[in-house]
Order: structure tokens, then C-alpha cells, then sequence
């Protein structure tokens, strides 16, 4: 394990962060809010930081190996989460905690979109726009950022890409050279930011509105400047665009690569993708169960309006963004439970969705059917085929274990909450919106998680990394054959 060359990097990442304090202090001086010297503090003690981890250890540069990588990201997500919070505990208003601080920190960077804030329309613009942009850099990855612009990170930038990147195959790369394929998820991930926050400033937000926005959309965040989220505005055409992006947003990002590099961006080009027909498929299904049932209990006076709430609300649970037009936990029956079940899904691989990913899903039921066959006829052989590629065995293997992993850390974290006394509903609707990186719950977590305890809330903070890393990442560093030389 090369912990010094680890320590270098983990600092000049962190120097790298402390860069982004300074775009919440140049809208403090716009805006004139007085809360731009929190910020100005905090990346001065960040800057420092790094230099004290980075200085001591600049001349070690040797090839970083898989596990060193996985440390790495796990280092970086934890310092990164931690140094996060300190403008949240230095800004006057909101006056937080640090339990509270931590939370909002990490759910911002892991794209969670769980708020403990009440009352986001009072609060100082640079506050504001510090969380969507926390969510922005954590939506594709400041470890990938860094791969990308930082040479310094040199030999090794794979191992780093390996472990950040969502999804069952790890090793897949759009452009020979790793950091070309950095540079190019951050080029589609850019593009694709411009384009919402023009077409919110189209349809009727502000500037200030429509950038924030746009950052916590394409990050499939959830994060808002209101206490209503989208509901706001209360703008049909707002929630349309919505929609667009985070479908969009939640698809592959290798596929929107492949699409802009050849040409071909258009609808047929994306149905080839086997993960892209049943993410398409899914929110079909959904939507159609959702609208019909709004439509049969008479919940709202419009079809209209009972398709707009439906559509809205399917896309963003589905895919965890977690934005809001109403309060769909008050919704009649099973749609609630039905809407949190399908962040479990969530979006495709290497998407910034959270979730089990799409993949995961399509695999494990192909797994299933195979097993059905092999009753019928035990000696014959199946191959698991997606897009007429057979899969190794390993692939699918992998796969079941990320399931189990999964369904492990998530009853541990529930029956947690409940120690700590937490009732069984909010428990599980808790640990569900964080290790999804959903956002809303039910309960008493259905508008914001301001009224839990502090013991929960670090439960849940421990859930959301559990949830960006994908499990593996940081359960991987529990393991004793991981320590060992």
C-alpha cells in the first residue's frame, strides 16, 4: 500500500475542492447576502489543509494498484464530505449544528438531496447556490474531475476511475486514454448542464434559479432553492424539462458518448442499448400504474393535472432525483411505497442516478430466468446474453453479491434506526432514500429530515456513502484481505 503517494493525492484533491468555495463567495458579492467570508474562511483552511498533506509527501509518485485506488476514493469522499461542512457551521444563517452540517454536506455531495433546512426561501443566496453546487461536483465525480485536469495524478488514474464510476463493469473505457475518457464524461456532463439551465431561464426562472436548478437536475440531486422544490413554480413546462433532463441525465453516459461521436443522436441509436429498453420500459410500466391509479381515486379535478403530477413524480423517485411538485407520500394505496421501491433501481450504469442500477436489475432477472430453464432441463447450458454479448460468469456472479451486500448494509441500517427509536416506516423509508441517493421518504422523513435524532442522522450519513460508493467500495475496506501486504 503506498500511503504516502495516497496522502499526496487525497491533499491535492483536496486543494482542488478547495477552489469551488470561491464560486459561493463571488455570488455572496453579487448578491450582497453578507455570507461570503464563511466561504472565503473555509477555502483558505482547505487550501491549507492540502498543503500540509500534499508538501511532506510531493516527491512520492509511485504506480498506484487497485486497492490504493479504492482507498483513495474512500479517503477522498470522507475528507471531501467532512471539509464540506464547515460553511454550513461558520454561516450565521442557516445556524446548524454539526450533526446537521455533516448531513447536509454529504448529502449534497453524494447527490442524496436529504435536507435537514427549513426555510431554503429565506436563506442567503450563496448558501443556496453552495448546496446545488455541492451536488453538481457530486454528481459525475470530482475524483474523475481530477483524473481529468490533474497530470499530476499521472500513472494510476485508472485505478481511481475504477473506483468512482457507478455500475458491474468497471474496466470499460470510451477513449484509449484514461484521462481522455475523464475529460469527455465532463465535456457531455457540462453540455448537458448549460442546456438545462438554458431552457429553465426559457420557461420562466430566474437566472440564479435556473443555474442552481440546472446543477442538481443533471447531477439527478434533488437539492432546491425553495421549500417546495419544483412545485414552486408551478409550471408545467418547468416539470416537462425536468423530466427531459433527468431521463436523459440518468442514462449511461458512455451511450450519450458513442451517440455524439458518431452522429447518430437520435432515438433509435439509444434503443440498441439493451439497459436503455428496459430503463424506458420500467418508467413506462410506472408511469401507467401511477397515472391510472391517480385517474381511478379522483385525487386531483384535471386529467390533465393528474398526468402531469404522475409523470413528474414517477421520473423523479424512479430515477432519485427526488424533486417534489406535491407530497406524493399522501398519495392513495401503494403509490408511495411503489414510487420507493423504484429508486431501488434506479438509473443505468454510469449514469448519475443512484440506485441498484438498471443493469443490475436486467442481469439479475435473466440470472433468475436461466435458473427456471435449468429446472426444466438440468443439463443444459445457458449463457446469460445482454445485446447478443454473452457475460462471464464473474460479471454475474459479481452481481448477485452486490445484491446481497446490499440488502445487508440495508437491514443493518434499519434495524439501527430502529434501535436508536426511530418507528419502522420512517426506518425504512430513511435508509432507502439515502442509500439510493433518493432524497424524500415517508414518515416523518417525507419533507425533510430535520426532526430525527443526531444518532439517526449519522446512520444515514454512513447510508448515503454506503450508497455513492456502491457498497464494495467502502465495504471493501472492512475486509482483512484488503489490509494485507
Amino acid at each position: 500500500m503506498q500511503f504516502r503517494s495516497i496522502i499526496r493525492i487525497v491533499g491535492l484533491l483536496l486543494a482542488l475542492f478547495s477552489t469551488t468555495m470561491l464560486l459561493p463567495a463571488l455570488v455572496a458579492f453579487i448578491f450582497r447576502d453578507g455570507e461570503g467570508f464563511p466561504f472565503v474562511v473555509t477555502f483558505f483552511l482547505l487550501l491549507a489543509g492540502g498543503g500540509v498533506l500534499w508538501f511532506p509527501n510531493r516527491a512520492f509518485r509511485h504506480e498506484l494498484k487497485a486497492r490504493d485506488g479504492f482507498l483513495i476514493v474512500v479517503l477522498f469522499w470522507t475528507v471531501i464530505g467532512s471539509a464540506g461542512s464547515i460553511p454550513f457551521m461558520l454561516s450565521e444563517q442557516p445556524n446548524m449544528s454539526v450533526t446537521d452540517a455533516f448531513f447536509e454536506s454529504f448529502s449534497g455531495l453524494t447527490t442524496t438531496g436529504a435536507t435537514v433546512i427549513v426555510g431554503l426561501d429565506d436563506l442567503p443566496k450563496a448558501v443556496l447556490f453552495y448546496r446545488q453546487l455541492l451536488q453538481w461536483f457530486g454528481g459525475m465525480g470530482i475524483i474523475v474531475l481530477a483524473v481529468a485536469i490533474l497530470p499530476v495524478l499521472g500513472i494510476g488514474g485508472m485505478q481511481l476511475y475504477r473506483a468512482e464510476i457507478p455500475g458491474p463493469v468497471k474496466d470499460s473505457k470510451m477513449t484509449p486514454r484514461i484521462a481522455e475518457t475523464a475529460k469527455a464524461l465532463w465535456y457531455i456532463y457540462l453540455t448537458l448542464t448549460l442546456s438545462c439551465a438554458f431552457a429553465y431561464w426559457l420557461a420562466g426562472m430566474s437566472v440564479f434559479d435556473a443555474i442552481s436548478h440546472s446543477f442538481s437536475t443533471v447531477a439527478i440531486g434533488g437539492f432546491s432553492t425553495h421549500d417546495s422544490s419544483m412545485g414552486y413554480f408551478n409550471s408545467p413546462a418547468i416539470n416537462l424539462i425536468t423530466v427531459f433532463f433527468l431521463l436523459i441525465s440518468a442514462c449511461n453516459f458512455s451511450l450519450h458518448f458513442a451517440a455524439f461521436s458518431s452522429g447518430k443522436i437520435y432515438p433509435g441509436f439509444y434503443f440498441r442499448d439493451p439497459e436503455f429498453r428496459a430503463f424506458v420500459l420500467i418508467q413506462l410500466i410506472l408511469l401507467v400504474i401511477v397515472f391510472g391509479m391517480l385517474i381511478n381515486k379522483g385525487t386531483y379535478e384535471s386529467t390533465f393535472e393528474s398526468f402531469n403530477q404522475a409523470f413528474f413524480q414517477t421520473v423523479s423517485i424512479s430515477t432519485t432525483a427526488g424533486y417534489t411538485t406535491t407530497d406524493f407520500s399522501e398519495w392513495p394505496l401503494f403509490l408511495p411505497v411503489l414510487l420507493l421501491f423504484s429508486s431501488f433501481i434506479g438509473g443505468c450504469a454510469g449514469s448519475t442516478g443512484g440506485g441498484m442500477k438498471v443493469i443490475r436489475i436486467l442481469l439479475l432477472s435473466l440470472q433468475g430466468s436461466r435458473e427456471l430453464k435449468r429446472l426444466v432441463h438440468p443439463r443444459a447450458v445457458y449463457t446469460i446474453k445482454v445485446g447478443n454479448k454473452a457475460l462471464p460468469q464473474q460479471i454475474v456472479d459479481a452481481v448477485w453479491g452486490f445484491f446481497s451486500a446490499y440488502a445487508l448494509v440495508f437491514v443493518i441500517c434499519m434495524v439501527a434506526l430502529i434501535g436508536i427509536g426511530i418507528d419502522e416506516l420512517t426506518a425504512f423509508s430513511a435508509v432507502a432514500a439515502t442509500l439510493n441517493n433518493l432524497g424524500p421518504g415517508l414518515g416523518d422523513v417525507s419533507l425533510h429530515f430535520a426532526d430525527i435524532n443526531s444518532a439517526a442522522k449519522w446512520v444515514l450519513i454512513v447510508s448515503m456513502l454506503f450508497g455513492r460508493l456502491e457498497i464494495f467500495t467502502l465495504l471493501l475496506l472492512f475486509t482483512p484481505t484488503f489490509w494485507r501486504t
